[in-house]
């Protein structure tokens, strides 16, 4: 079992304590908050052991899990991985490009492993389809959420849209080729909802959208590929692919055919796949430990989580 302690006990950052301390793949050392009176109410509430300080809890454990503000992930993250600790951190890896490429650089020059907490990888009704995406020309994304004053330090962008960002460049094989983007702050002192189109070098168009002030929750995105329609409802955990074949000699009386003005024909056929319920934030963090123990690859990288960040900062730029 590996070592492991939290950094932050937020909302967020009690559920991970939760989680760590539930897995047979970790044995949950303690954590550190800033807050001293909310350290307290976990400590009473929970009994998890609380350190002193973020220097202290490093020095006791072999991993670091992440789940603080962005804007302290860099800190946390530098001083864990120069004691040679592998690091866990919350998306996004941090809030620039130049702290993500930092973070990078020094996770290699330590042989350390570090994994971006991008939990939409992990979701059932994605895993459950990600292998019948095949050269998607055409995405769209919608994030809505309800406001909640948790995450407005930073933009939606970073905020919300970048789950989405990260999944699309999981499944494009091809490099970013235009952004265009527009974005308003309506309660945040940040854009509180966005839109942008990312154009790639292979033609593939991706539009999405996210809104931290919606009056209900959405998270669905819809992938258009040569002769497939495949729909990912990652809040409901539902998927389906809706495929079009050549129409078979003896069709079924109740297929549904399509002709086009050339005379083409072709049937449509409804494929639902098997979604497996899961527990997505402890498989990326048990799918952490797999990869620390067998030295391999995570399955988010820091290199991806920093090319996510790359984008969601192009997006962020159009708004200037």
């Amino acid at each position: 079992m590996l070592k492991v302690g939290v950094l932050g006990a937020g909302h967020l950052g009690k559920i991970h304590l939760r989680l760590l301390q539930q897995s047979d793949k970790y044995q949950l050392v303690g954590f550190f908050d800033p807050s001293k009176e909310n350290a307290k109410k976990v400590v009473e509430e929970f009994g998890y052991t609380s350190f002193d300080s973020i220097e202290s809890l490093i020095d006791a454990v072999e991993v670091v899990d992440i789940v603080t503000p962005t804007l302290s992930h860099f800190n946390c993250a530098k001083l864990a991985i120069e004691k040679g600790r592998h690091i866990f951190v919350e998306k996004p890896i941090t809030k620039t490009v130049i702290e993500a490429e930092a973070i990078k650089t020094l996770a290699s020059q330590h042989h350390v492993i570090g994994q971006v907490g991008h939990v939409e990888r992990f979701n059932p009704a994605f895993t459950a389809i990600k292998d019948k995406i095949e050269n998607p020309m055409f995405i769209e994304c919608h994030r809505l959420a309800e406001f909640n004053p948790r995450g407005t330090d930073v933009p939606v962008v970073l905020d919300l849209m970048i789950h989405d960002i990260d999944i699309i460049l999981s499944v494009v094989d091809s490099t970013v080729k235009n952004v265009h983007a527009s974005g308003v702050a309506v309660i945040s002192d940040t854009p509180d909802i966005a839109n942008a189109r990312i154009e790639f070098e292979n033609g593939c168009v991706a539009n999405l959208t996210a809104s931290r002030i919606s009056m209900k929750n959405m998270r669905k995105s819809r992938f258009f590929q040569k002769d497939a329609y495949i729909s990912v409802n990652f809040l409901s955990k539902e998927a389906e692919v809706v495929r079009m074949k050549e129409v078979p000699k003896k069709p079924d009386e109740f297929a549904m055919i399509l002709q086009n003005a050339e005379g083409v024909k072709k049937q449509i056929y409804f494929e639902n796949p098997d979604v497996q319920n899961n527990n997505a934030i402890l498989d990326e963090l048990e799918t952490f430990a797999d990869a620390i123990n067998n030295n391999t690859k995570p399955i988010v990288t820091l290199r991806q989580g920093t090319e996510a960040l790359k984008v969601a900062q192009m997006i962020i730029d159009c708004f200037n």
